[in-house]
């Protein structure tokens, strides 16, 4: 009896995880059915450019707001139609530092503004939508405080806003610091399997698709349609997308377009971002999928808003998979390796080598020169992927149960070697029982791959080894920040395409 409800239990949660494998073959086959549909360039161009606003919403960034604020500052635009903001929520020395540069560039004759809240009422929605009072542009473009705009962003960028029914343009991120570490490695196949594969398959193929909260351009007119930017969840961008889609505007992706930005070089800033994103997108899913599915939009719309949206379920799931792993091992011998080979092999082919299939697909496509010398960190990312399960799952737990938490910033370090003494202590991780418990699993699939070795399951261990390695990954790599001093890097130049480091440095975390 004991048996039948585990091995019942175990063979539910394959099927329901396959659904999701096998929904990013489905994202892969839009993709390459649709791909003449992929925007380039503007059927038409302004013969008069709009006035744009941008908005830089920044908490805490005394690293990079420089840098940021430079980069914009160089982006080509007729000065005398852009405004730029600068939302500026920090209690720390950002404020001073941003308001030198400030007055820099006003001083240069250039309309940049400079607002400090002395609060921090919804986070960067509140500070988006209260900046909205005073900007003056037709069309608000958004940057974080870790990006990098390109100076013909905005030339690539506006005239796909002559079509009057489009709400937004969004662009590609890239990321500056790729091949800065394994876990920034695994970062950016993550990013460019979102934005290549699911955005792009989304947006060519009439499904719903999100602004990614910065490196796009909204118009002003559907922020306000759609209701204006809330704070009562933790993906305020994925949020409002959803509700200015159901409204009716249309939505542009630009995979060919892309905005490079840094990726957090750090596993507790990983894992606190990753955090964020999945408990975001469940409060979106109860939010507004019982408007999707009342509205008259398509029935794939509503499908791939339904998978979109509830993708990180798949954690929970997950959670409860790792643990029957072991004993439905056990118990399946019993009905031979044949037998397992035929019912396991399929299911595990949909839930597991899909990973492996849409993420070499969307390196292929991002990077067609290099993408060759990727692969080999595709089993970093499952394995990474099933070590965020604790973490993801909590994220999804709190976001069913309505467990509200603050919106907590990713640090950004500029990869400099320098930084103020008493600044230290702003990046510093904070201590959970989340490590414990990976470890704990971690020490769980290393008794399961022995055991899977004494019973010669030899086509299992490495199944069971990517599930070993990503806990004790995350679990190692979350505690050692407090132990130790963060090295990051500096780029100090780029020579054949890669990016050469200098290494500094930095605080301690703990």
């Amino acid at each position: 009896m004991e048996h039948t409800i585990i091995l019942t239990l175990y063979f539910t949660l394959l099927v329901i995880l396959s659904i999701y494998g096998f929904h990013r073959y489905q994202l892969l086959y839009l993709f390459y059915k649709n791909k003449k549909n992929i925007h380039t360039q503007a059927t038409k161009r302004f013969e008069q450019l709009p006035r744009v606003t941008i908005q830089l919403p920044v908490f805490n960034e005394l690293y990079v707001v420089e840098r940021l604020i430079d980069a914009v500052m160089k982006v080509h635009y007729p000065k005398d139609h852009l405004q730029v903001q600068v939302l500026d929520d920090s209690t720390d020395e950002t404020t001073e530092i941003s308001q030198k540069k400030v007055r820099e560039y006003q001083a240069q004759g250039f309309d940049i503004e400079f607002r400090h809240r002395l609060n921090r009422k919804g986070f960067k929605a509140g500070a988006l939508e209260e900046a909205l009072q005073t900007a003056t542009g037709e069309f608000i473009c958004v940057f974080d405080a870790d990006f990098l705009p390109e100076a013909d962003f905005l030339e690539k960028v506006i005239h796909f806003f002559t079509d009057p029914k489009v709400a937004v343009v969004q662009a590609r991120w890239d990321h500056v610091n790729r091949n800065f570490s394994l876990l920034t490695q695994v970062q950016a196949i993550f990013l460019d399997g979102h934005f290549v594969m699911e955005q792009t398959s989304r947006n060519i193929s009439g499904r719903f698709f999100n602004f990614n909260g910065t490196a796009g351009i909204w118009r002003r007119a559907a922020i306000k349609d759609a209701g204006g930017w809330e704070h009562d969840t933790l993906t305020e961008d994925l949020d409002l997308s959803y509700r200015a889609q159901l409204k009716g505007w249309k939505f542009i992706f630009l995979p060919y377009v892309t905005a490079p930005a840094e990726l957090p070089i750090e596993v507790n800033a990983f894992k606190s971002q990753q955090h964020r994103w999945a408990k975001g997108s469940i409060q979106t899913a109860l939010k507004v999928l019982g408007k999707v599915w009342k509205s008259e939009v398509p029935l794939k719309v509503k499908i791939e808003a339904t998978l979109h949206l509830t993708s990180n379920v798949a954690y929970v799931l997950m959670f409860f998979f790792c643990i029957l792993l072991l004993p439905a091992m056990v118990y399946r011998t019993e009905a031979g390796w044949l037998t397992l080979l035929l019912v396991d092999f399929p299911l595990f082919f949909l839930a597991t080598i899909s990973v492996a299939s849409f993420y070499i697909a969307s390196e292929k496509e991002a990077l067609p020169q290099s993408w060759v010398s990727k692969i080999k960190y595709v089993p970093f990312v499952t394995s990474l992927g099933i070590g965020l399960c604790l973490n993801n799952a909590k994220a999804v737990v709190e976001a069913v149960f309505g467990y509200k938490t603050g919106f907590v910033r990713t640090p950004k370090y500029n990869n400099i070697g320098t930084v103020k003494q008493k600044s230290k202590n702003r990046y510093r991780v904070r201590g959970n029982i989340l490590p414990i418990l990976e470890l704990s699993f971690g020490l769980y699939f290393t008794y399961t791959v022995y055991v899977a070795a004494t019973m010669q399951a030899y086509f299992a261990l490495p199944f069971f080894v990517l599930f070993q390695f990503g806990f004790l990954y995350m679990g190692v790599m979350s505690i050692l920040p407090r132990l130790h001093s963060l090295k990051a890097a500096e780029i100090i130049h780029v020579e054949d395409g890669r990016e050469h480091f200098s290494y500094e440095q930095k605080p301690k975390l703990a």
